[in-house]
């Protein structure tokens, strides 16, 4: 019998059965950010997410979204949204809902790479087996280790005064880890780093993310500098391809290394383990394929001994919470996640409830399903 064929979970009793995907939606959905979101890469004026329902045979539906950022990974929103109503929305029909790992393997079948297209369909698919079975997502994942969950507070680029403010503003706010963007200019980095560490309270820690920004000859002597000033943690200084690179940095430099566009598969995390190239992962559920691979690759981390990160593209409140559900229920999510996608925006349309107040911390819903309000 194939993947696809198959109507009833392995293991369960014929009254569990929860009959078989027969629709599935998309539709876009905008929210204005309070002030335009700059990183390395370009800036962005309005976080534009894809929605997807994935809806039984019984009428039971499933949420789930999905943000291409394009400059960050390649993919559009016209291309994700092609990618799922042409190619995976018709291979999965028919199949069982709860047979999520076999919804990959259909989906990989069907169309190849598209991670953040897939991502969209799984989270749905996590949501809708919540649904039908009365448990938040964080019991379909192993449990939570973790009521509340820890995050970061990430400062777009601006002027030196204007990031160490607002790093400063919510420092105060109860955000204890705080993450700058950088990447543009190493030397300007430095003074960046020193002004913001000056304006933080004590025992709030400092990350930088350089969005690949620099290169193999500046990388070093820039981020000693930065270590030397108390930076606690860098993400992604070299380019994704420069693993040798990002090992020699790892070697010579007292202070922790993060990957992020380095992981864009559980294969890159494997190959990122063995040369031993990072101290922290940084997983973001829609770069990687949704919360089945994300797992996945928390999994590898735990076996290497690694530390993780649940990172955001920025998105909305569906995915924000598939991300809140995985940081609670991961041993080794210990750097705070950055769940902050809901908090940069002036109106969260999906999940306004859990992200109505947040200052540092995040509680775990418990609703069945990922606990949106759709």
């Amino acid at each position: 019998m194939s993947v696809a064929s198959q109507s009833q979970p392995v293991g369960l009793p014929a009254a569990a059965a929860a009959g078989s995907i027969a629709r599935i939606r998309t539709r876009v959905v905008r929210a204005a950010y309070r002030r335009p979101f700059r990183i390395s890469s370009g800036v962005s004026n309005e976080l534009v997410s894809l929605v997807v329902e994935v809806e039984t045979t019984d009428g039971v539906i499933g949420i789930g979204e999905t943000s291409p950022m394009t400059a960050y990974t390649g993919e559009t929103l016209a291309g994700v949204t092609t990618a799922i109503e042409e190619h995976l929305a018709p291979a999965l029909i028919g199949h069982d809902p709860l047979d999520r790992a076999g919804a990959h393997l259909v989906m990989d079948t069907a169309l190849r790479g598209q991670h953040v297209a897939k991502s969209g369909l799984d989270i749905a698919l996590y949501d809708l087996a919540g649904q039908l079975s009365g448990w938040p997502v964080h019991v379909l994942l192993g449990g939570s280790i973790r009521s509340r969950v820890e995050t970061a507070w990430v400062v777009g680029l601006g002027t030196l005064d204007e990031m160490a403010a607002e790093a400063a503003e919510y420092a105060e706010r109860g955000f204890r880890h705080l993450k700058v963007k950088g990447g543009q200019d190493p030397a300007r980095d430095i003074e960046l780093v020193r002004a913001v560490l000056a304006a933080l309270p004590p025992g709030a820690e400092l990350c930088l993310d350089a969005n690949e920004g620099y290169d193999a000859a500046t990388a070093l002597p820039v981020l000693s500098k930065m270590a030397d000033a108390g930076l606690a943690l860098v993400e992604q200084p070299l380019p994704r391809w420069d693993l040798a690179g990002l090992v020699r940095l790892r070697e010579r430099l007292d202070l922790r290394l993060m990957v992020d566009e380095s992981m864009q598969s559980l294969q890159d995390a494997l190959e990122i383990v063995r040369r031993g190239a990072a101290d922290v992962l940084n997983i973001k559920i829609l770069k990687v394929g949704g919360l089945h691979r994300a797992l996945q690759i928390a999994h590898v981390a735990e076996a290497a001994g690694l530390a993780v990160k649940v990172g955001s593209m920025p998105e909305l409140g569906v995915a924000t919470l598939a991300a809140v559900h995985l940081a609670a229920a991961v041993p080794g999510a210990t750097v705070p996640a950055d769940l902050v996608g809901p908090l940069l925006v002036r109106e969260e349309p999906l999940a306004p409830k859990t992200f109505s107040d947040v200052n540092g911390w995040v509680e775990v819903p418990t609703r069945p399903g990922l606990g949106h309000d759709l």
